[in-house]
């Protein structure tokens, strides 16, 4: 890899103190650390006019895959059965919806990033999209238009290495931008949070060690009341909580909670150490403080014997006073049989136009992310993931669950396989609920003769007959060209704009080489479904000594009173 060096002068450090070591914790035991570095950035904007990213660089063979994943556990995937799909899914969707979906509201390209797989994550804000690539990152405003020059990763944490694995996020309670990426050297998780809404501007930056000795490949992150919560692949999995009041008010003794979880005789896990289980990320409005959140993963009896196809829900409580954390198995509930496996490990599974070379499914778990929303009487989950439809066709199998708010118990409330018998596969997908209940749901599609790798989506709405994709499938922007490798994205990346309605998806398709597309799009009224009246939010946050108040949905002709208590 090329080596960069950055010009960037830290405003402000400081070095953090741990409170504990993880080494004088038990192996099953909840402990705290301190981040062990803290800054702030130069404005963004500033840099951009320094360090424009020099471009893609390949080795001899044309691709370049991200640090971490040149020892990926993925390697290492050993299924227990190893069978092809003997059951049939009858949760299968067979044919398209018929139902016309809106077509892109903007759709413009990505950054191609320095790496294969270039796992494309963004999200939106009010008046910005903000993108990640492995290597790079940018912010473009909502029409597609670049507000600043791709930057590498290490720029936001000057002497570090761009490792990548990437996640953006937009934390739209307290209107700031998340970045995140992780270094293999010393097993560090970077995060660096914005200042201020403007995504060009200054970033607090902290570097945190969840365990020294233990890398946390594949991380996965959501954004919940009492912190930012992550996953990750590790030889031990953990839950991390890190400190987000204090890490948005900039405090350098912003810490994080980090959680061993254990399996029992009555807690299932799945048999390898790459199941990337997710935590959920809230949507919609934030939850009521003292929420527990939970992770979740899949089991499959295809992948893994003693097992029987079920989602797997762990809960976690967090006590900031005790700087300690709880993590118990909920429930599994019971799915429609079927089938994830492929071909175990190989990462060869799905074949493309013109070449013998196949692509990787990224099987054995959901992917990224699981947003979570609160309504009336209960609160939902949408996840999705990868499945086997025979022959190595790919399609997606989507949940809704839903946890009684009285009860606190989950279900599943409807459940489906989109996966049209036309021969394409559907793979890498990633899903979300808008304000009205309707769920968008956008993926990768390839096939063996004439559909390059490229991306579509679809969706359905909240009265829509359960577990059917009813909207017919839209083309975002399709291959013209197939990869000389296997690797293809570990991450897309689906989420809702702050008006509430309109989704933004990032993923990754095949022109002349690896490419990352940004597009929006809406299942709404304007698609020929009566207007739904959405609820008023206010959400609440103290930063420091200022209380911050942020509405969305109220009347504009009406004097709203609130009291604060």
């Amino acid at each position: 890899m090329k080596k960069i060096i950055l010009m960037a002068v830290a405003l402000t450090l400081m070095h953090c103190q741990n409170v504990f070591s993880q080494d004088n914790k038990k192996a099953n035991e909840s402990y705290f650390l301190q981040c062990t570095d803290f800054s702030i950035s130069k404005p963004l904007r500033e840099l951009a006019l320094a360090q424009q990213f020099p471009g893609v660089v390949s080795n001899d063979n044309g691709f370049k895959k991200e640090a971490a994943d040149a020892e990926s556990k993925r390697h290492a995937f050993i299924h227990a059965n190893q069978h092809p799909n003997t059951t049939e899914d009858k949760a299968r969707q067979t044919t398209d919806g018929n139902s016309v979906l809106m077509a892109p509201i903007v759709n413009y390209v990505g950054q191609p990033g320095d790496a294969t797989p270039p796992d494309p994550t963004g999200a939106a804000g009010p008046n910005h999209y903000v993108q990640a690539v492995n290597d790079q990152y940018r912010a473009y405003d909502k029409n597609g238009t670049a507000v600043m020059s791709s930057l590498n990763l290490s720029s936001l944490w000057p002497g570090s290495t761009n490792n990548g694995d990437p996640i953006v996020l937009y934390d739209k309670f307290a209107d700031r931008w998340f970045i995140q990426q992780f270094q293999m050297n010393g097993n560090k998780i970077l995060i660096a949070i914005s200042t201020t809404p403007d995504p060009t501007g200054t970033y607090y930056k902290f570097t945190f060690v969840p365990n020294s000795s233990d890398f946390p490949d594949y991380p996965k992150f959501s954004i919940w009341p009492d912190g930012y919560y992550m996953t990750a692949n590790t030889n031990t999995q953990r839950v991390v909580i890190f400190e987000r009041t204090k890490m948005l008010a900039g405090d350098a003794t912003a810490g994080m909670i980090v959680t061993p979880v254990t399996a029992s005789a009555s807690a299932p896990m799945p048999n390898s150490g790459f199941f990337s289980p997710l935590t959920l990320d809230a949507d919609g409005q934030l939850p009521p403080n003292g929420t527990a959140n939970y992770f979740m993963f899949y089991l499959d009896d295809n992948q893994q014997t003693g097992v029987t196809d079920a989602i797997a829900m762990y809960k976690i409580v967090a006590d900031w006073t005790t700087k300690t954390a709880a993590v118990t198995f909920d429930s599994t509930l019971p799915t429609q049989a079927f089938n994830s496996y492929f071909t175990g490990g190989t990462m060869k599974d799905i074949s493309q136009p013109g070449t013998t070379q196949k692509l990787d499914a990224l099987d054995g778990f959901f992917a990224f992310r699981a947003p979570y929303r609160v309504w009336t009487g209960y609160n939902s989950i949408v996840v999705c993931h990868a499945v086997n439809l025979g022959s190595m066709v790919a399609g997606v199998r989507w949940y809704e669950l839903r946890q009684d708010n009285t009860t606190q118990v989950w279900s599943i409330y409807q459940q489906g396989t989109y996966g049209p018998s036309n021969g394409i596969s559907r793979w890498t997908p990633s899903i979300a609920m808008d304000d009205n209940g309707s769920i968008g749901l956008a993926y990768a599609v390839v096939n063996t003769s004439n559909v390059y790798p490229g991306i579509r989506y679809t969706g359905r709405l909240s009265g829509d007959p359960l577990g059917q994709m009813t909207f017919s499938e839209q083309t975002a922007i399709a291959g013209t060209s197939s990869i000389g490798g296997n690797r293809w994205g570990d991450y897309s990346q689906t989420t809702l704009d702050p008006d509430g309605v309109t989704f933004w998806h990032t993923g990754e398709y095949c022109s002349s080489g690896q490419k990352t597309r940004i597009f929006s799009f809406k299942i709404s009224a304007a698609t020929g479904v009566a207007d739904i009246q959405l609820r008023p939010e206010l959400n609440v946050y103290q930063s420091g000594d200022v209380l911050q108040i942020k509405t969305a949905n109220l009347p504009s002709d009406h004097t709203m009173n609130v009291d604060l208590f």
